[in-house]
């Protein structure tokens, strides 16, 4: 059974670290934080200019001028800050955020990530990926196996215009996920999605990886 979008956020959540600057992408990535591990202190940044987000708020909590980066209402911390583009992009730019989250149309199997335009369609702007797959230390990829066409999203060459080249560090899907130790080495197959099969992994695949699964309990 495939993971779900919220399951997906939970998973990545997994790889939060005590201590981390964490930016969050749009989409499944925003979703992230709802899940931080108790007993860890992350400070979640956002790239229109917060640090310090909270969990979505509930209905009767809603403050319409507090957003994150896609335009979704957020919760403030007692802790929170705020700051204007220039000092946002500073943080990224300059190596202090210690991963970010981000979504992805395709990854390569050496790490290229295409996430910011479909050649043909609207574009709304490149966002702030190009400056997050550039500064940031860590980079985890959120995103459906396959495309809704049922086209493999992780594949040996990306074909869509590129973000970043040999960034990402880790992918999380629907079925699977996949890590590599550096970007010198190879991304190894190292966890299922509950009763997905490596033989399901490998016909939605397309690129190249080593299988490193370890025994999962449900």
């Amino acid at each position: 059974m495939a993971w779900d979008r919220n399951q997906m956020a939970q998973r990545a959540a997994k790889e939060l670290e005590d201590g981390y600057t964490v930016n969050l992408g749009i989409g499944i990535p925003t979703l992230v934080a709802n899940y931080i591990p108790d007993g860890k202190e992350v400070t979640l940044q956002s790239e229109n200019g917060m640090l310090g987000i909270g969990p979505f708020p509930y209905p009767d909590e809603v403050d319409a001028d507090l957003i994150n980066a896609g335009k979704q209402t957020i919760s403030q911390l007692p802790q929170s800050s705020y700051f204007d583009s220039a000092m946002s992009f500073s943080m990224i730019r300059g190596g202090h955020i210690d991963l970010t989250i981000l979504g992805a149309m395709e990854v390569s199997e050496s790490g290229d990530i295409a996430n910011w335009m479909i050649p043909g369609k609207m574009i709304k702007g490149m966002g702030g990926a190009m400056d997050l797959v550039a500064g940031v230390k860590k980079i985890i990829v959120v995103m459906d196996h396959v495309s809704k066409g049922g086209d493999p999203k992780f594949k040996p060459e990306c074909d869509l215009p590129l973000t970043g080249q040999n960034v990402v560090d880790m992918i999380i899907t629907d079925l699977a996920v996949f890590h590599r130790k550096d970007h010198d080495s190879p991304f190894r197959l190292i966890e299922l999605a509950p009763d997905v099969t490596e033989e399901e992994v490998a016909e939605k695949t397309t690129a190249k990886y080593e299988v490193a699964l370890k025994e999962q309990t449900a």
